[in-house]
């Protein structure tokens, strides 16, 4: 059936159009609710928005800044350290010295570059017999723990071994044991100066078997094996597997000689 205009389902012309403006109305109330809240934040954030991105922005700038001139300082550094070395190489301890110590003392040095200007400071101050100078150098770099593991074991056997005489041995064994088991790289130096420890607290028993150990690790350096092979034999330890190898490499002489032996036998015996 065919609606009539005046059907309460068919909204009029009129009704229609008072919907439009409404519609309308409603938008640009919206419209302007949102741009009174628009403005209402931005003057409530606005300032501390831009005054984040400004500092934002001059931390960025101050970060490459500083970068920029950790850079140039690393490499004052480096250049002044191979300045000392080239020093050292002339034999101008007193010189190298002076300039390792601006470097070493700076807080500011790389840990590496710093440990090892340190390193050689107390190198050249064994070089001059001031050894309390040295081990306090050697201290020094032990107890940096920004400084790369290597150097600060290196610099705690060196100071050891500086130091040994005036050591407790006691304090000896604590410090080095950690580095004096095979596999280290000090096992061979770290090893040697425990089993003088133990040998000054007359326990042979317990020098010994380290001796050995380090004799027979081909990792160790060989002056180092030799060493301690002779100080295993003179307590009565056996660090020598195989006595005619060692020979012919200690004198080839020897076990050409060796081989010679045999065959002069049977030719004396004739003149009998």
């Amino acid at each position: 059936m065919a609606t009539t205009p005046n059907d309460p389902a068919q909204p009029s012309k009129a009704e229609e159009q008072r919907l439009r403006e409404q519609q309308v109305l409603m938008r640009e109330v919206d419209e302007a609710v949102r741009n009174d809240e628009v403005a209402n934040a931005w003057k409530q954030y606005g300032k501390p928005l831009i005054a984040g991105v400004v500092l934002g922005l001059a931390a960025f700038g101050g970060y490459l800044f500083w970068q920029g001139r950790q850079e140039a300082a690393k490499e004052e550094q480096s250049e002044a350290l191979v300045q000392a070395m080239d020093e050292l190489t002339a034999g101008n301890f007193d010189v190298a010295d002076r300039e390792l110590a601006v470097v070493g003392d700076d807080d500011g040095s790389a840990p590496g570059t710093r440990a090892s200007a340190l390193m050689l400071r107390a190198a050249i101050a064994l070089e001059q017999d001031r050894v309390n100078d040295a081990v306090a150098l050697y201290d020094r770099v032990v107890n940096d723990e920004d400084a790369p593991a290597p150097l600060r074991d290196a610099s705690l056997v060196r100071l050891v071994s500086a130091n040994f005489d005036n050591m407790d041995k006691q304090q000896v064994i604590d410090r080095l044991r950690p580095l004096a088991t095979p596999g280290n790289p000090w096992f061979g130096s770290a090893g040697e100066l425990v089993a003088h420890a133990y040998l000054e607290q007359n326990k042979p028993d317990q020098a010994g078997p380290l001796l050995v150990q380090i004799a027979k690790d081909e990792d160790v350096p060989e002056t180092v094996r030799a060493r301690v092979r002779q100080l295993a034999g003179r307590y009565g330890f056996d660090a020598i597997d195989d006595v005619n190898s060692l020979l012919r490499g200690a004198n080839p002489a020897a076990g050409a000689a060796e081989g010679a032996a045999p065959s002069a036998a049977p030719a004396a015996a004739p003149a009998e």
